[in-house]
Formats: structure tokens, C-alpha cells, sequence
């Protein structure tokens, strides 16, 4: 394979109390030549470059990208988990008890943090994640513009803390957090809750080797030979993010309006070739090729040419030399995370009368280096204005900004980066933001999410799943109970007049009925197959006759194959639940796809759920219709104005519920999982927190007087909605019956 297609991953230094480092080792990552294509060219160049650097319009998605994407992150993954074990060898041996720090470093890998906590909680390895992203991170209503932007978030997520350049680029993504992914978040001290973890995010503003630069300077020779000229330095990778053609285009407008300029001041423009494979930077090529030969066409004179371009590499002693010695450097990109040239610049300006440093404020380095003059590349002729200021700046001014700037950098280098990386970890000192944790739910905190929405004057219908939110999940379905404080706040809000309570769970209807043991709310068994309502009245969704039979038999096939090792089969009657919680891990994945081939096998749909396999029979029904059925069936046809509506669930079959609710309820997930997709409008971390949700409902209307019009099922006749359905099983063999309420 070629070497070009080999990625190097470093893993990052693993540190002792006492700060004993243990040099890193290069671990290759084999990429097939194909994947690593749409991988790296498609999806990093052409979906995110473009999208994180605020430019959507360039960007080009593509699903088989992304699944290469996704590909190559799980390669990276396994491969880290491969130096970990290694890594924590080295520690056992040194008798060195710290869990190394994994840091993984920007937008190409920013899925692989969850497979490597993952695999490091499996294999019970210590460790701690990190995550830098070395680009911008743009705001949300670009973001969002990405078909897999919560997995992305999730991702970076992964890590126990995420690192950007500036302030700006982490409230973006926190806002992100909330935005898609209904994350509780702390603004002032940039936390993230997600997976039942607080995860730190913090700008840590890249630096430079500041003194090699310096010393670059001091032993460089003298290449700029006219000191009776000035040089306007630009020193860039040939990308559509710096900004080279409206930079070029504000150089022509100089010489147009300060003719004096003419013959005393050239551009010297180094343009990096980069990506030469890629047709956006092959036509950008040839844009800035012709710009260069029109200006330099309509200026030239016998003695004096304006534009110097150099497109090619040069060495770090000559680019020393550049900088040392230029009057001006422009660094004007469109967008960037940072711009080190910049700060090269910086370092490399020991001449006694310097330069002038002019930087666009879309660089990240423009956030912190404010004694340059600050340039938009968008205005060309405010930028002509800009550069013709540097280049008649007087002497005593441009000392004092440049002295600012270099005591900064001198400050700010890239040591300095790694310390505050290592005190963002926790690793040296105290973390310089605040609090580091995020604080529990609180009552308080349901203000925000639902008073606005539910106001003072409507009435709630409560529709909560059981397993896993009303009831922490359990090894075994009869051990996951009610806590007493839990069923105590829902036997208040059932007996309110102003508040209707749904359970809505993938038990048996008499099983959670048995479980909740509350009387007066509406039960909802087997995903909504089976609905009981508070009169006693009940509903019972049709199933082609023949898979009556196939239940009992797909029974015994499950029983037979694949029910060992802890796993077992639950029998809830019109569906069936593989459970493999007990099974140990390495044994689940051959466990899991038998499990599903023979569901399929039978006819049943395979539904995942939380540590188990569901068989459903393949009718058109769900928790989302059935939702929709127990409202309509309570309320009326215009149920959704009647009523605010709050469901609860945490699975994928509460899914369906949230998608058909969209809009019309508010919504939470509750989760500890890393990566979740869902259609909540916000997360929970736990059934704690379900309990908060529900102690906010009894404050908020206990506060109320009772109304005379109950929302109890019974007193709902006069709407003419009919109370009861009871089906008779369905005779016919349709595979996709469906009942609509009438």
C-alpha cells in the first residue's frame, strides 16, 4: 500500500503525578487505498473543511463518505485501544497507577473517542479522552446543515474534555449540545451533561515554539536584498479559506488609489500547494494565476514588478528570514481556527524598527492579537486602506504594538498550550474556568424547559414509558420496580384534575399495570399493542391470525439456538423480548445476529432495544400511534388544542412516540448512553432526573385550583369519542394490518 495512504496516529504522552514522560510510539493505521479516498478527500475536504470553515456551499455530502468516515474512525479506535494496553504495561512496570491521557486531535477523527471509552470500559482500561479540534467550529445553523451532525457531537462528546481555540468556538458547540442533542449545558463554566458524564469544554489558544522562531530569526541570512523597498509578506497554503484572491484584489485597489505605492512596495505571496488532487483547488490555481499576471500586466513597470509569487514550498530558515525582514504581513483569510503565520511572524520580528502585523478578525488568532490592525477581506477597499496604514504606520507606534504582541506570544507558546491542556484535564493544578462538574437537575432547571410552554391556564396529558424511566433498568424485568418517592408523586398527579398519566411500555398491559399499581391512569402494553383505559374498557390491536402460532413456535427456535449463557426469552404474548444483559460481551455479537436472523426468519420485525432483541409482529403500529390513539381516545379529535403534552421515554421504541409527537409535545430522552440519536427535544441523564421532571409537574399544578371538568378517561363520554375497542384477533394474513381509531 502506498505510504501516502498509511495514517500516522500518535498517541499522546501518558503522564505520571510527576510528570515522568514515556516517549510516544508511532502506531500505523492500514487504510484500504479506496476507503482512505472517500474518507480523507471526500468526506474530511469536502464535507467538513468546507462546513466548519463557514462555507456550506462548497461542501458536497455523500452517504458512502460518511460511512468511510465512520469506517476508518473505528480503525483508529481499535488501534488506540491496541497502544492503551500497551501503554498501561509500561505503567504497571514503572509502578505508575495514573491512567494515561488518550488525546485525539481534530476534524478527521472526531467520532473515535466513543469505540475507544467503549472498548477501554469493556477491557476495564483505565484511561481519560480528550479531544482538539485545530479548525473552527462553526455555529449551529450551519452545523445543523450536516445529515450526521449528532453523531459528530456525540463524538467529540466521548471525550472527557474538548478543546477549541477561542471562547467563540466553544459556545458554539455547546450551543450545538443543546440545540441537537437536548443536552443540559452550563454557559459560564462550558460544561456539556451527556451520558450521564460532564464532559469540560475549553479554549486552549495554540502557541508556537516561540524561541526557535527567534532563534530562526537571529541566524537566517538577509534574503529581501533593496532596503529602499517594502515588502508586503503573505505566506499561505493555496486553499479557498485564506482568502488569496480578495487579499489580491485589495493590493490592486492600493495601487489605485495610493499611486505613491507604485515602484516602493511589493507583494511577495507564498502560496503553499495543497490538495493539487482536488478540482476546487486546481481552479482556484488558476484564479489566483491569472489575477497575479492581470495586476502584475496593468502595473508593471521596467524596474519594478508589484506581485512576487512563489508557489512551492519553502524552507523554515528562508521563511525566517522573510518575516524578520518584511514591513507588512498580511494574514487575511476568509475563516481559520487560528493561523500560526501569524504568530510566526510575530516571533521572527527582532529588527529594531519592525514591521506591522494586519489580520482579518475570522482568524481565531485575531481574537487574542489585538494589537494588530484588523482587516475584513470581504471589504476590498477598506482592506486597501488597512494595508496602505501598516505600510505609513510611524515608527514609535509600530514598536509598541509589535513589543504587546511578542511579550504575548513569548507567554502564550506552545508549552503553554500543553499546560493548560494539562490543567483542563486535571492534570496540573486547578482548571482555570470554574467548576468542572455539572450539577444535578433541579426543579429549577424545568423552568426553562416547560413553564412557557405549558403556561397557567392548559392541562397536561403525561405519557411515560416505564423501563428505564420510570424504573431504572434491571437484570430482570420483575426486579425493576417503583421507588416509593416515584410512585407516590404519580398517585398525586393521577388524582389531579388538571393532569392526565399514560404508562406506555413494552410489557404485557397487565404486567405494567401490576408493576405502576396505580388505579385512575391510562396502561399501554406491548409498544401500544394493548391499551387499557382507566374504565376498565380496553383495546386490543388486530395480528394476522397465523403469527398466533408463530409466536409460540419462534419461542422454541430462540430457546433452542440461542438461550445460554444468561441470555433468555421473554414472553409478553403478542411479542417476544431476547434478553442478553447477562451475556458476557465478547459472546453478544454471534448471539445477537442468530437471534435476529430467526425473528426475521418467522416474519416478526427485529427491533434493539436496551440490552435486548424485540420480535414484533409486522403491523403498522407503535408507541407513536398508539400515543396519538390514547389521545384522541381521551380528548377528542382536537386533542392537540385542548391539551400540553409531555412524553418520557428512553429507547428507540420511544422513538417512534417522539417523531410522531414532534411538534405538538415537549419531549425528553432519558440516556446514559454516548451515542444516542433522537428526536427529543431534550436529554436526562437518569430516572432521578424523570423523578425531578415529575416533582416540577406537582409543583406547577398543585398550585392550581381543582377544575370542575376532570381530565379523568370517564368523564370524557360526551365528546363522542368511543371508550372502548376491543378487537377480535384478525383473521385475514395481511402482514401490514393497521386499525384506525374511528
Amino acid at each position: 500500500m502506498p505510504l501516502e495512504h498509511i495514517l500516522k496516529f500518535l498517541l499522546s504522552l501518558s503522564l505520571s503525578l510527576s510528570l515522568t514522560l514515556h516517549l510516544p510510539q508511532v502506531v500505523s493505521v492500514n487504510i484500504d487505498a479506496s476507503i482512505f479516498d472517500s474518507y480523507y478527500n471526500g468526506c474530511c475536504n469536502k464535507i467538513f473543511w468546507p462546513l466548519f470553515h463557514s462555507m456550506p456551499g462548497r461542501a458536497t455530502f455523500g452517504a458512502d463518505h460518511w460511512h468511510n468516515y465512520v469506517t476508518v474512525n473505528k480503525h483508529f479506535a481499535a488501534r488506540t485501544i491496541e497502544a492503551l494496553e500497551k501503554c498501561l504495561e509500561q505503567n504497571k512496570a514503572l509502578d505508575n497507577n495514573t491512567p494515561p491521557i488518550v488525546w485525539i486531535h481534530d476534524y478527521h477523527l472526531m467520532l473515535a473517542a466513543n469505540w475507544i471509552r467503549e472498548k477501554a470500559e469493556e477491557k476495564q482500561l483505565p484511561c481519560r479522552l480528550a479531544f482538539f479540534l485545530h479548525i473552527p467550529f462553526p455555529p449551529w445553523d450551519i452545523f445543523r446543515l450536516f445529515p450526521w451532525a449528532d453523531e459528530i457531537l456525540q463524538g467529540m462528546l466521548g471525550c472527557d474534555m474538548v478543546g477549541f481555540h477561542i471562547q467563540d468556538y466553544c459556545l458554539n458547540f455547546v450551543d450545538c449540545c443543546q440545540r441537537n442533542l437536548g443536552c443540559r449545558v452550563d454557559r459560564n463554566n462550558l460544561l456539556v451533561e451527556h451520558g450521564g458524564r460532564t464532559v469540560r469544554i475549553r479554549p486552549l489558544p495554540i502557541g508556537i515554539p516561540y524561541e526557535r522562531f527567534v532563534t530562526l530569526a537571529k541566524n537566517a541570512g538577509k534574503l529581501l536584498r533593496s532596503d529602499k523597498q517594502k515588502v508586503i509578506l503573505g505566506v499561505d497554503r493555496l486553499d479557498y479559506t485564506k482568502g488569496l484572491v480578495h487579499r489580491l484584489m485589495a493590493f490592486e485597489k492600493l495601487l489605485e488609489k495610493y499611486p505613491q505605492h507604485k515602484e516602493k512596495v511589493s507583494l511577495l505571496q507564498i502560496s503553499v500547494p495543497s490538495r493539487t488532487d482536488v478540482k476546487e483547488y486546481r481552479e482556484l490555481k488558476e484564479e489566483v494565476d491569472q489575477l497575479i499576471g492581470r495586476i502584475n500586466g496593468r502595473f508593471t513597470t521596467a524596474n519594478w514588478a508589484p506581485i512576487r509569487y512563489i508557489y512551492d514550498y519553502v524552507a523554515q530558515d528562508d521563511l525566517a528570514a522573510l518575516y524578520r525582514d518584511a514591513a507588512v504581513c498580511l494574514v487575511t483569510p476568509l475563516r481559520d481556527g487560528m493561523n500560526l503565520v501569524a504568530k510566526e511572524f510575530v516571533a521572527c520580528q527582532i529588527n529594531e524598527s519592525p514591521g506591522v502585523l494586519v489580520i482579518s478578525p475570522f482568524a481565531g488568532a485575531g481574537e487574542m492579537m489585538h494589537e494588530a490592525l484588523l482587516c475584513n477581506p470581504y471589504e476590498v477597499h477598506a482592506a486597501a486602506e488597512v494595508i496602505h496604514r501598516a505600510l505609513t504606520m510611524p515608527e514609535d507606534e509600530r514598536v509598541l504594538r509589535m513589543s504587546r504582541l511578542r511579550r504575548r506570544e513569548s507567554e502564550c507558546d506552545v508549552s503553554n498550550w500543553m499546560r493548560s491542556f494539562l490543567k483542563a484535564m486535571g492534570t496540573l493544578d486547578v482548571d482555570d474556568v470554574g467548576t468542572t462538574i455539572m450539577q444535578p437537575v433541579t426543579v429549577d432547571d424545568f423552568d426553562d424547559y416547560l413553564l412557557k410552554y405549558i403556561g397557567y391556564n392548559h392541562k397536561l396529558a403525561l405519557l411515560l414509558d416505564y423501563d428505564g424511566t420510570l424504573a431504572p433498568i434491571a437484570p430482570h424485568p420483575d426486579l425493576a420496580t417503583l421507588s416509593p418517592e416515584i410512585k407516590n408523586v404519580l398517585f398525586k398527579l393521577s388524582n389531579h384534575s388538571d393532569v392526565y398519566v399514560a404508562v406506555i411500555s413494552g410489557r404485557n398491559v397487565d404486567n405494567v399495570k401490576r408493576m405502576v399499581g396505580i388505579e385512575g391512569i391510562t396502561y399501554a402494553g406491548n409498544h401500544g399493542l394493548e391499551i387499557l383505559h382507566p374504565d376498565g374498557s380496553k383495546f386490543v390491536h388486530p395480528m394476522p391470525i397465523e403469527f398466533e402460532d408463530k409466536v409460540s413456535h419462534l419461542l422454541k427456535a430462540l430457546q433452542d439456538s440461542v438461550c445460554r449463557d444468561g441470555a433468555w426469552v421473554e414472553n409478553k404474548g403478542a411479542l417476544l423480548t431476547f434478553h442478553y444483559r447477562e451475556t458476557p460481551t465478547e459472546l453478544r455479537p454471534a448471539m445477537i445476529e442468530k437471534a435476529r436472523s430467526l425473528i426475521i426468519k418467522y416474519g416478526f420485525k427485529a427491533t434493539e432495544a436496551n440490552c435486548a432483541l424485540e420480535a414484533r409482529p409486522p403491523v403498522q403500529w407503535n408507541k407513536g400511534r398508539a400515543s396519538i390513539y390514547i389521545l384522541r381516545t381521551s380528548f377528542g379529535v382536537d386533542w392537540s388544542e385542548r391539551i400540553k403534552i409531555i412524553y418520557v421515554g428512553d429507547d428507540l421504541t420511544d422513538e417512534d412516540a417522539m417523531v410522531a409527537l414532534k411538534g405538538m409535545a415537549r419531549t425528553f430522552r432519558v440516556t446514559s448512553s454516548d451515542i444516542v440519536r433522537t428526536a427529543a427535544d431534550h436529554r436526562l441523564p437518569s430516572t432521578d432526573s424523570v423523578y425531578t421532571l415529575l416533582k416540577w409537574v406537582e409543583r406547577h399544578f398543585m398550585g392550581r385550583k381543582a377544575r370542575a371538568n376532570s381530565l379523568t378517561y370517564r368523564n370524557r363520554r360526551e365528546d363522542g369519542v368511543r371508550t372502548q375497542m376491543s378487537l377480535e384477533i384478525a383473521t385475514n394474513s395481511n402482514n401490514s394490518l393497521d386499525v384506525e381509531h374511528v
